[in-house]
């Protein structure tokens, strides 16, 4: 019988830890993003998962240190697609408009991310301060971005002078009010802000938005 000190075995072999890690993070996402961090409960991500609550603990600590691994798996899933991007051969405009993309299709793709976010933000970020891994994960994004700025004020394209943390909450906020506030909008306006036929024109709304800001004149004052 398998002990908290010792994985079990599966047909004579050491069941992959790496594997087993990576199941209990995936059932973890989503009871964390389905029930919030109060109301998830070890024994439901146990009893979802091959393991138990011991195994759980062993690998992780206990249910504090899950969570906080399931946001830093989480933020590293973006963060290496934004590594990722390859915008060095375009001009500053399409690149703009492809790191938006890139945003606004991850945020599309993954609902669990938008809710874990909401989540810790009504825990006041208190697991990510805690959190030597997610303190140390910089955003590729932010770096991509001021070179991409760089390069447009340069060529005269971009006329404003603005910063690259700004343009990232810019574009995030699109993306993630686009997702956490689905229903909520559907219920007042009567619009499905994700509905398949009105994809590809938020799309392309958030690169005119964040082009137009980029290109408007400003006033002194």
């Amino acid at each position: 019988m398998a002990t908290a000190e010792q994985p079990a075995r599966t047909g004579g072999r050491t069941r992959d830890a790496a594997r087993t890690r990576n199941e209990i993070l995936d059932v973890a996402t989503e009871e964390f993003a389905r029930a919030g961090y109060a109301g998830a409960r070890v024994d439901e991500i146990a009893a979802r998962t091959r393991t138990t609550k011991r195994m759980i603990y062993y690998y992780f600590g206990g249910k504090e240190q899950l969570f906080t691994a399931v946001l830093e798996r989480a933020y590293s899933v973006i963060r290496q697609a934004e590594q990722d991007l390859d915008v060095d051969h375009l001009d500053p405009v399409a690149a703009i408009r492809r790191l938006a993309e890139l945003t606004f299709d991850h945020h599309e793709a993954h609902p669990d991310f938008i809710r874990l976010v909401s989540i810790e933000n009504i825990h006041e970020a208190e697991h990510m301060a805690a959190s030597e891994q997610l303190s140390a994960l910089s955003s590729p994004a932010i770096d991509v971005l001021r070179r991409i700025l760089a390069a447009g004020r340069r060529s005269g394209l971009f006329t404003a002078d603005v910063d690259a943390v700004d343009l990232h909450a810019m574009i995030s906020s699109f993306c993630f009010f686009r997702v956490a506030n689905r229903h909520t909008f559907g219920a007042l306006f009567g619009r499905d802000l994700v509905a398949a036929d009105r994809r590809e024109h938020y799309r392309a709304m958030l690169g005119d938005m964040v082009i137009a800001y980029l290109t408007a004149e400003r006033t002194a004052g």
